[in-house]
């Protein structure tokens, strides 16, 4: 546990309530943050409280994550409450919102999650210089606790990978239980008035819920099993082809924290199949990868970040002639001349998840199809963050580096626009999975909503 713990401040720890600000992790299970706090509020025979700081805006996102972030906090706060935990949400910028319940419980300590995006990262600073107590950032997110796998950045996962996998046999393990809190307040208050905060939202409502990935830590543990049970052992052959449906559909769940990495990887690794290694390293190596990357890099969203030989190659070729050039209004339509990057465009903006080759294959065409690297970056960010569920997380920022300027790839063979970053083309998708299935599947969805 001391290797997933850092101190923000030099503050003392006091006698008084523990506080935990949950923030990135939001569940009430499987949370080495909330663990902590527990541990430190039985030492200290003092209650727990739970704090989570409803931001009224946050990267673009919509009613849409909104909606999803909520109804997941309506479950972790009776699963905390059955636990004698109470959950606390409070409006407003965090830094001030979760200082305020602090100093209004004097709480002896405070908790919180690790989280490498710049905002979260500004909110934890200021936070440990306003406190008149200790601020202990915990890693819960990361099997490997993201500052002890690297100290620096890495460039490939080929770099990360035996870092990683030197110290998971001591990390991937079972996680303790949550046990009932033996000193709760007196005062206990009452639930959270959940209907009331979702009147008080003002995010885009025109993005609105999808149902097909119901929110919640109950809900995502069963997506799990069923991934698991039905999908993993086809995994390696057809992970990479939207007809097979062999993807797990965890990125949402594990974005919003309602589910735990460590335990899915566990669990994981727990079953005889032949799709366990290749589903690890992806939900190990590359997504750990992603993390040490916007931790290391904290220009993530810009071409600052992006490998110098990307960056050059492409700079190189910024005057070369593209056959088509999109407005942000035709591309989010989805009414470009390419059938596939349409249906893409429409599953992430109706289902709030595009499957993950073809995300690959959607930011690449953007970099075609803009005036310039930059624009294909921002229209990307803004895209993905707007419709995707699991938006503005270190995978998406990653991702799209990746796709646009070579990010954790090496060159390739020198292409027009593209330079000697890897190319993705209409016809190559046709030769790796059945293409007309494909979009035949997406029309019907589409006219069936």
């Amino acid at each position: 546990m001391d290797e997933r713990r850092l101190d923000l401040n030099d503050k003392p720890r006091k006698q008084g309530p523990v506080l935990y600000w949950m923030s990135r992790e939001q569940r009430a299970f499987d949370n080495w943050g909330l663990l902590a706090a527990a541990a430190e509020a039985r030492e200290m025979r003092a209650p727990l409280y739970v704090v989570f700081a409803l931001a009224p805006s946050f990267l673009g996102a919509t009613w849409r994550q909104y909606d999803f972030l909520l109804r997941g906090l309506r479950e972790t706060e009776r699963q905390l409450r059955d636990r004698r935990i109470p959950l606390l949400i409070r409006t407003g910028e965090p830094p001030d919102s979760v200082g305020a319940l602090a100093r209004e419980l004097s709480a002896g300590s405070v908790f919180t999650d690790f989280d490498p995006l710049r905002p979260k990262t500004a909110w934890r600073k200021a936070l440990a210089a306003s406190l008149p107590v200790r601020l202990t950032e915990v890693d819960g997110h990361n099997i490997v606790p993201c500052r002890v796998a690297s100290q620096k950045r890495e460039y490939a996962a080929r770099t990360l990978r035996p870092k990683l996998h030197s110290l998971l046999p001591e990390r991937l393990t079972d996680i303790p239980a949550l046990d009932t809190h033996p000193f709760p307040p007196d005062d206990f208050p009452a639930p959270q008035d959940f209907d009331a905060l979702e009147r008080r939202i003002t995010a885009d409502p025109s993005v609105s819920p999808v149902r097909e990935f119901p929110p919640g830590y109950s809900a995502g543990m069963e997506r799990l099993r069923t991934f698991l049970e039905e999908k993993l052992d086809r995994y390696p052959e057809d992970r990479n082809d939207p007809c097979r449906d062999a993807l797990s559909g965890l990125s949402p769940y594990l974005h919003f924290g309602q589910i735990s990495a460590q335990r899915v990887a566990f669990e994981a690794s727990r079953t005889v199949s032949p799709g366990a290694g290749a589903f690890l390293e992806e939900l190990i190596v590359r997504r750990e990868l992603a993390d040490n990357f916007c931790l290391h890099a904290p220009s993530y969203d810009t071409p600052d970040a992006w490998p110098d030989w990307g960056r050059k190659t492409l700079e190189r070729h910024s005057g070369d002639h593209r056959e088509y050039i999109y407005p942000k209004e035709t591309l989010e339509a989805a009414e470009t001349h390419d059938p596939l990057w349409n249906a893409a465009q429409r599953e992430m903006t109706e289902r709030g998840k595009m499957h993950g080759w073809l995300r690959m294959y959607w930011v690449k065409k953007l970099l075609e199809w803009t005036e310039t690297p930059e624009e294909a970056l921002a229209l990307a960010i803004a895209m993905n963050d707007r419709y995707e569920l699991d938006g503005r997380d270190p995978n998406g920022y990653a991702g799209i580096a990746w796709g646009l300027a070579g990010l954790h790839d090496r060159p390739w063979g020198e292409r027009p626009v593209f330079g000697l970053v890897r190319t993705m083309t209409f016809d190559g998708a046709k030769r790796k999975f059945d293409l007309r299935r494909y979009l035949e599947s997406a029309s019907r969805n589409k006219r069936s909503k």
